[in-house]
């Protein structure tokens, strides 16, 4: 569901440019819980959030909604690792970045496909 999930800045998928990798995405069908872990391309990508949205927003968007998600940086892969991993994880944050029509056109363009 991810791996064509187009970089905001690069004509690449995330899965091209090792930003999500099968081996970091864990699902527990028995418990509803899908777990991403991605890794943003340099230490100090400005992206991180923006990816990690997008990320959240294609699940939320293909999978029943029995699921939980928890989508965050690969641990010691980024400078500001923390505070984006707060806001992935608040709802209300995540809700309110998706009623920025800005925003959400930007998250649309990356979920969208190549032509």
């Amino acid at each position: 569901l991810i791996r064509s999930i187009n970089d905001p800045e690069h004509p690449l998928t995330l899965e091209e440019l090792n930003v999500v990798e099968q081996v970091r995405v864990k699902v527990n069908d028995a418990e509803s819980t899908v777990v991403v872990e991605f890794t943003p391309t340099i230490p100090h990508c400005s992206m991180a959030t923006l990816i990690g949205l997008s990320i959240k927003v294609k699940l939320i968007r293909s999978l029943p909604e029995r699921f939980k998600l928890d989508v965050h940086i690969t641990p010691g892969t980024h400078a500001s690792e923390h505070a984006v991993n707060k806001q992935l994880a608040d709802k209300e944050r995540v809700a309110a970045a998706l009623e920025n029509s800005h925003l959400l056109e930007v998250v649309n363009q990356c979920l969208s496909a190549r032509s």
